[in-house]
This record gives C-alpha cells, sequence and structure tokens, in this order.
C-alpha cells in the first residue's frame, strides 16, 4: 500500500506543489501541447447526439486562482504516460480506469509515478482485462525494453517516492545520457546539468552569446560533454 504520497500531500513538500506552466511541460518532455492539455485538463467534442467530455487523466496541484500549474511529480506521471501511449498503444480510456481503480483499491494516489506499481507486480496495462489492473501470476511485471528506458530515467528515494527526472536530451531515446536532471529541490525545479545547480537554459544562453563549450566547461566545473549535453536539450526545446 502506498502511503507515503498522502502522508506529505498536505505539506509543503516540493514534489507535490504547482510549480511548472503547460507551456514548461511541452518543452521539458517534448509533448504535443494539444496532447498535454488534453490529459491533465481533459476535452470535449461535438457529436452528433451532442457534446462528449474527456475527465483528464492526471491529478493536479489544487490551487485557489483556478491556474494551471503542474508539479514535478506531474512531470514524472506525464513522462510514463507518454512511454505508455506511444508505444504500448494502450486506449486513454484503459488508462484512465486503471488510474482510478488504483486509486481507489490501492491507495495509490498518483499511481503512474508510483515505485510500487512497477515492482511490485501491478499489471496496469493488460490490454484484454475487464478492470484494466491485473496482479501477474509470477508476482512479476514484464515490462517492454522502450518502456523500461523511460523507467530508467526516473531516481525515486528510498520510500519509493520519484525524487529526480532525467529528460531525454536526444531524439533517439535509447542515446540520451543522463547529463540534465530535473530535481525539485535544486534552481527550482529548472532543468540542470546533473551534479551541479546550474540550469540548462543558463548554460544555453551563454552559449548562443558567444562563450565556447570550454569557457563554459571551466566556469561551472563540469565536463564539456555535460555542457553539450545541455545546449542540445535546450535548443531542441526551443525548436
Amino acid at each position: 500500500m502506498e502511503t507515503n504520497l498522502n502522508n506529505i500531500y498536505l505539506g509543503t513538500d516540493p514534489r507535490l506543489i504547482g510549480n511548472y506552466t503547460l507551456s514548461d511541460v511541452t518543452r521539458y518532455l517534448r509533448l504535443p501541447y494539444s496532447t498535454l492539455r488534453s490529459w491533465v485538463v481533459g476535452s470535449k467534442y461535438k457529436t452528433r447526439l451532442g457534446v462528449k467530455r474527456f475527465q483528464p487523466v492526471i491529478e493536479l496541484p489544487q490551487l485557489d486562482n483556478n491556474k494551471i500549474l503542474l508539479s514535478f511529480t506531474n512531470l514524472v506521471e506525464l513522462h510514463a504516460l507518454n512511454a505508455i501511449r506511444r508505444y504500448h498503444q494502450i486506449p486513454l480510456e484503459s488508462v484512465r480506469e486503471g488510474i482510478e481503480y488504483l486509486k481507489q483499491n490501492c491507495q495509490m494516489r498518483h499511481p503512474l509515478a508510483s515505485h510500487q506499481l512497477y515492482t511490485d507486480g501491478k499489471d496496469l496495462f493488460l490490454v484484454n482485462s475487464g478492470l484494466v489492473v491485473n496482479l501477474s501470476q509470477q508476482g512479476q511485471l514484464l515490462i517492454p525494453e522502450i518502456i523500461k528506458i523511460y523507467l530508467q530515467r526516473i531516481e525515486w528515494d528510498e520510500t519509493g517516492l520519484p525524487i529526480k527526472l532525467y529528460p531525454f536530451t536526444r531524439p533517439e531515446e535509447s542515446e540520451s545520457p543522463l547529463s540534465v536532471v530535473i530535481d525539485p529541490f535544486v534552481s527550482f525545479g529548472q532543468p540542470v546539468i546533473t551534479g551541479t545547480g546550474v540550469p540548462t537554459k543558463t548554460i544555453a544562453e551563454r552559449y548562443k552569446a558567444g562563450d565556447s563549450i570550454n569557457d563554459l566547461s571551466l566556469d561551472y566545473e563540469c565536463e564539456p560533454s555535460k555542457v553539450e549535453e545541455a545546449i542540445r536539450y535546450e535548443l531542441a526545446i526551443a525548436a
């Protein structure tokens, strides 16, 4: 049973505070804006019978001013959901039902951000399952290799809560090094160079202003390869 997120939900844990706009998330995770909005806000379509509404998949922080801001935990959920939708071809309604089932029956407030989901054999994404959620007979969840690549970019703490997310810096996911990290406890959750508190945006701005990779490497005391990756990441999300 997951209790950690529930216990700290009303506190001030940086992982649960609304800190990212929709535009931030589309850039950091390379998600289409329309797709992201439908996942976190919901959507509606006109049909011959009227308007059909779709509820959001991801639960956002509650804000008094009705602004739409996402938390770091939401980023992790969306990172996992993107892998599931892109490579596992599971209908979104099935994913929504599975998430709701886990919330109601397993006390998981943010199932897709729970390390428990991926280690305790809860197979959320069985295509031919009425309830969508199942326990594997062997007690282990067989996850497709491409999904594993996404999960390997999430770092959990000792309690099983997400603590860091390493966004993809290259179009070919398997070739992306862990050179850029989003850590809610560092630089207000901005993407930074791994092992430093230096925002990738700062690196890219100085590079575009004329600083060389070697100069930036010396100034920020990090490997030139990490500086290159930070620049590659920022140039890609700015495109």
